[in-house]
């Protein structure tokens, strides 16, 4: 028998993020999900080592690896549509989690234990919250990077994500804020070369 997730998995490179938004460089939910499983890393890393947390490393990336498998099929639903009240919200939640279930069934069943968990996560655990900060930042620098470019239309979703961002209460979040996030506003030459 033939299985199509790995190929629907693919095509995550044609779903196109900010939609509504003039973007200078267009974003897909395939780079979009390999910038959030890098910096659910660095948090659940920062959570660990710098704040004594717990987390399970690997099982944070992983949640971010696939955070995204339902927008295959349903795309990739602008922010304030989604949000506009909790009714939307709620019915698109379910959309996404029948796209989850649909895409799992796509897999033999020999491979669907070890992978629904990721792709049908409740989003109740540690590892998953820390995959929505790493989201919620990967949005942040996408912000800085528009805004970069000397492009405004970022900049109220800067202002709003970072209050969120702060909002949070996750000292891992105000770690790499204060560490790392100040090198995405550096052109090349200003980050330095490998001689330096």
């Amino acid at each position: 028998m033939k299985y199509n997730f790995y190929a629907y998995m693919d095509r995550m490179k044609y779903i196109r993020r900010w939609q509504l938004m003039r973007s200078v460089r267009e974003e897909n939910i395939m780079e979009h999900s390999q910038s959030v499983a890098l910096l659910t890393h660095a948090l659940a890393v920062i959570r660990n080592k710098v704040f004594g947390g717990h987390a399970d490393v690997g099982k944070a990336v992983l949640y971010a690896v696939y955070h995204e498998t339902a927008e295959v099929m349903t795309g990739d639903l602008p922010t304030p549509i989604k949000y506009f009240n909790r009714g939307i919200l709620g019915e698109y939640k379910e959309l996404e989690r029948q796209a989850g279930e649909k895409m799992i069934s796509m897999l033999p069943d020999e491979l669907r234990e070890e992978i629904s968990p990721y792709v049908l996560s409740d989003g109740e655990s540690e590892e998953y919250k820390l995959v929505k900060a790493a989201d919620k930042l990967s949005a942040y620098i996408k912000c800085l990077e528009e805004l970069r470019s000397g492009n405004s239309e970022f900049a109220h979703a800067k202002k709003s994500i970072e209050a969120e961002l702060k909002g949070r209460g996750m000292p891992e979040i105000d770690y790499f804020m204060e560490h790392f996030i100040d090198g995405y506003s550096l052109t090349l030459d200003e980050l330095g070369s490998f001689g330096d």
